[in-house]
């Protein structure tokens, strides 16, 4: 996702994140992030580009909220 040519969209206009950028916006390891993404792997937070996992964020952060104590 680019604006321009060589301008990246900025994370909080992202509707999805992939497995790095989340790890760095929620404070995650990514190991930890990626394990517990194949723990839930029918959850709505999730969307699979082939074999990339992208994370929807604002679905997530909701299913955080919610679920603090699985973390």
């Amino acid at each position: 996702m680019v604006l321009g040519k060589d301008m990246p969209l900025p994370w909080w206009k992202k509707y999805t994140l992939t497995i790095e950028e989340a790890s760095n916006y929620f404070w995650i390891g990514e190991k930890t992030l990626r394990r517990f993404i194949n723990e839930h792997k029918d959850e709505d937070f999730i969307i699979y580009n082939g074999t990339k996992v992208l994370v929807k964020r604002k679905v997530f952060e909701k299913f955080i909220d919610e679920n603090i104590n699985t973390l």
